[in-house]
């Protein structure tokens, strides 16, 4: 009986690994939002940023217009630009995607400011986000929490090493 139990949850185990390959792609339509994430915020910090990148597998041009999320007072999309010496953040009306493409939102790049936390953003949990686009309309993702200052999303973050996903543990 307990190798049938181990056969089992073998079999179960193969079963959810292509889920959780691609537990961090959302396909909308001809858009694949891939890896969606932020960092770590510390208590007290008023803003975070989100990344992502986004492929667009249509013919047509598409742009990302706008994000929401519960997390914060509001969210604008943003890029660097460099003024002399000093690189600033600037607001952007939108983020295009160009047809058989890709837009990455990263570090030092485009990316999604989070302004008015509305509580710290905790390493491997999630949070609900909104986006926006002029023409594939209103996507709704799940943004996973990595380390603090990281620049590119923990390898452990992508839900893997979230025990059980607990729920408990998700943002609001």
């Amino acid at each position: 009986m307990r190798s049938l139990s181990r056969l089992l949850f073998a079999a179960a185990c193969l079963f959810c690994l292509p889920h959780l390959a691609s537990a961090h792609e959302i396909k909308a339509g001809d858009l694949d939002i891939q890896h969606p994430w932020t960092r770590a915020t510390a208590q007290g910090a008023p803003n975070g940023a989100g990344f992502m990148v986004i492929v667009n597998k249509a013919h047509e041009a598409d742009k990302l217009i706008a994000v929401s999320t519960p997390v914060a007072a509001s969210a604008e999309l943003h890029t660097h630009i460099q003024e002399g010496e000093v690189m600033r953040m600037r607001p952007v009306d939108g983020i295009d995607v160009p047809a058989m493409g890709q837009a990455v939102l990263k570090p030092g790049s485009f990316h999604i400011m989070l302004m008015g936390l509305k509580e710290p953003l905790v390493k491997d949990t999630k949070i609900p986000m909104t986006l926006t686009f002029q023409k594939a309309g209103k996507i709704e993702i799940t943004m996973f929490v990595s380390s603090a200052g990281a620049i590119e999303m923990d390898h452990d973050t992508m839900g893997h090493n979230m025990p059980n996903h607990d729920m408990s543990k998700m943002q609001h």
